[in-house]
């Protein structure tokens, strides 16, 4: 089972590749992805969901279609939507709020 470490490590990877690649990258900044934080909080938001906070900007995206629910990310948000829509990163997050629903009910 995959647990919230391994999927913020692989957003973090995930972020600073994508970037790496751009015009930009001389100026980026991969230590502020050091914090990088994913999480779900059912008592917050019903529907099924995670959030994501980098530095001290946060933003809760929906786990159907990661449309965000509330928040934001600045122009981070892009990469969000990209790395959610790759293989495996969705089942892992169902998988991850199917078991903090079954937690919450026992």
């Amino acid at each position: 089972m995959a647990t919230f470490k391994d999927l913020e490590d692989n957003l973090k990877n995930f972020m600073i590749q994508e970037q790496s690649d751009a015009h930009s990258s001389k100026t980026l900044n991969t230590a502020k992805y050091n914090n990088l934080k994913i999480w779900m909080e059912p008592s917050k938001f019903p529907q099924s969901h995670f959030i994501v906070r980098i530095s001290i900007s946060e933003a809760a995206f929906n786990l159907e279609d990661c449309n965000k629910i509330n928040g934001g990310l600045g122009y981070e948000e892009r990469f969000i939507s990209k790395w959610f829509s790759r293989i495996g990163n969705k089942e892992k997050l169902v998988e991850l709020w199917n078991s903090a629903e079954k937690s919450k009910d026992n």
